[in-house]
């Protein structure tokens, strides 16, 4: 499906001769219900509900910026990141930073519908294939059950409380329902027929494959803490799956790497030299500003509170308990400008630091060393820090993914991992450890540092040694099931950070509160006002509240999540 331009309702239209029956003529450029009533019909659908996958559709509802399906924002609300930019830009977002959340803020309503529409259109694949006799339509069933299935798990891990729309519902247009609790079971039913009836390969690249789908359904029953039959699932992908992790840390966000062997599930975002409406267009604000190549818009900026994880200790070990303490900052130039003297951290780091986040000294993403403030859009008096993102940047000479949009934005065609294989390998170490394997938890951790020791590190600016003290070794031994929680629960900080997971983790592990009031303290170490424009982190903010205009459209029926 990458590489394609599809525009799925416009492949025909009919005019009619005059009649008394022109009125039950479908509109010009709509498809009739018996055109669409064979496999070509299905599969148009079906098309459109993956489009759906990265959140943009015609018509949005709320901020359309939240409909993102990398879910970078979510990091914003978390420990990973700032919003960026200055503080009254997406003036809604900052509010979301520092948890003065309310029911009608536009980023709330805005990921509730972008998920819904892909609900919605996932169900009219469903009742479409329903309607069908005589095609054996079984494998399109389960790519739309998949797509049903994701889309359920974000509603659930993100709001927590919501209704399920089965495809009676959607046939039935009864889609004002009840949101009593948990969807837990429709969603893992989805997924347990998608694996059951996917193939184990497909042709096109973003199609699910059975594997895809047992992972996910892995990550579901992990989600729960249901750690036994999360481990059963993923420890057989680990074992017997396709999947591997790539040799360099960093293909997993260029051109040249994508839909590899580490790539599970992706979104398939592709970038051309015009306005590309197939790039990530829910990202196009982040991106540096003015940076390197001029680009817009300067949000999404890493908190020093993530830089500070990646130190490790003279072994290259983490410093699981120290790494935040006060006084052992990783070196920042927060609050001075470029021609102001600076020397970058000399301690031991984790190489994959500067894969994930952007730091003056240090060459970012191959377009020479990172000056400092002058590539940074926000003030010192905003609340954004001074680190830029890295991931969802293009390489320098990545130009197969670089897209320009109309005032300087960036429609990017990296595409997003929803899960890749160092996922899973983190997913069942979590799980082992839970359930006091620790041998296995370690055997996965280590394949994880492992391959980041053996990458190619960032170089300096004559190329010929490394740009910072890059120092990782694996784990020895896990010493008992507490020691070996944390680290992993480290770890996937390490390799996923600002990959939009830091916090569903937190909400699956049950310790947002203490994580980020914490954060909030030592965040303004660096970032003073920080500390004065943020409110505490309540249990409450472990979801997100149903938006008010769902409920009023409702009549009542939707319920509140508590604290709202």
């Amino acid at each position: 499906m990458k590489k394609k331009l599809i525009y799925l309702f416009t492949l025909f239209a009919a005019i009619s001769a005059c009649s008394d029956e022109f009125t039950e003529q479908p509109a010009i450029g709509a498809l009739s219900d018996a055109a669409v009533q064979n496999e070509d019909g299905v599969e148009l659908l079906l098309i459109g509900a993956y489009s759906t996958l990265d959140g943009i559709r015609n018509n949005l509802s709320g901020n359309g910026f939240a409909a993102s399906g990398d879910n970078w924002w979510f990091d914003v609300i978390a420990d990973d990141a700032h919003k960026g930019s200055t503080d009254g830009d997406q003036a809604d977002l900052f509010e979301m930073e520092v948890y003065n959340w309310t029911t009608g803020n536009p980023y709330v309503l805005g990921k509730w519908s972008s998920i819904f529409a892909g609900v919605n259109r996932a169900n009219a694949v469903i009742s479409l294939i329903s309607s069908i006799e005589d095609a054996d339509l079984t494998g399109k069933l389960a790519e739309a059950r998949f797509l049903r299935g994701h889309f359920n798990f974000e509603l659930q891990r993100i709001y927590g409380n919501v209704p399920y729309i089965s495809e009676e519902n959607y046939a039935n247009t009864e889609f004002n329902q009840p949101n009593p609790g948990p969807i837990w079971d429709q969603i893992e039913a989805d997924f347990q027929f998608a694996m059951d009836n996917l193939p184990a390969t497909q042709e096109q690249s973003g199609r699910p494959t059975s594997w895809a789908a047992q992972t996910y359904l892995g990550k579901v029953h992990l989600q729960q803490s249901d750690w036994a039959a999360a481990f059963d699932l993923l420890e057989d992908v680990i074992n017997n799956g396709p999947y591997s992790l790539n040799a360099e840390f960093l293909d997993n966000f260029i051109s040249s790497g994508e839909n590899s062997s580490e790539s599970v599930f992706a979104i398939q975002f592709t970038a051309d030299t015009g306005q590309s409406f197939n790039g990530n267009i829910g990202g196009v604000l982040n991106f540096p500003n003015p940076g390197p190549f001029g680009s817009c818009c300067g949000f999404y900026q890493p908190s020093q509170d993530l830089v500070n994880a990646f130190q490790t200790d003279e072994d290259g070990l983490p410093l699981l308990d120290t790494f935040n303490a006060a006084g052992n900052d990783v070196a920042n130039d927060y609050g001075i400008e470029d021609e102001d003297a600076f020397t970058p951290h000399t301690g031991p780091l984790d190489p994959r630091l500067d894969y994930t986040v952007g730091r003056r000294g240090i060459d970012y993403n191959g377009y020479g060393t990172f000056p400092g403030h002058s590539w940074i859009r926000a003030t010192f008096a905003d609340i954004s820090g001074p680190y830029l993102p890295s991931k969802n940047v293009y390489q320098s000479g990545d130009t197969d993914n670089q897209g320009t949009g109309a005032w300087g934005q960036q429609h990017s065609g990296i595409n997003y991992n929803i899960i890749r294989f160092a996922d899973v390998l983190l997913m069942g170490a979590e799980a082992a450890v839970e359930l006091n394997d620790l041998a296995s938890a370690l055997t996965w951790v280590n394949m994880v540092r492992n391959r980041a020791k053996s990458m190619s590190y960032v170089q300096n600016e004559a190329g010929d040694a490394d740009a910072a003290n890059y120092v990782i070794e694996p784990y020895t031994s896990f010493s008992d099931q507490a020691f070996a929680r944390k680290a992993v629960r480290h770890e996937r900080r390490l390799e996923l950070g600002m990959e939009g997971h830091r916090l569903f983790d937190l909400r699956r592990w049950g310790n947002g509160v203490e994580v980020i009031n914490e954060y909030i303290a030592n965040e303004s170490r660096t970032i003073e006002n920080f500390g004065t424009k943020a409110n505490t982190f309540e249990a409450k903010h472990d979801l997100l509240p149903i938006p008010l205009s769902a409920i009023d459209l409702s009549g009542g029926i939707l319920e509140q999540n508590p604290g709202f």
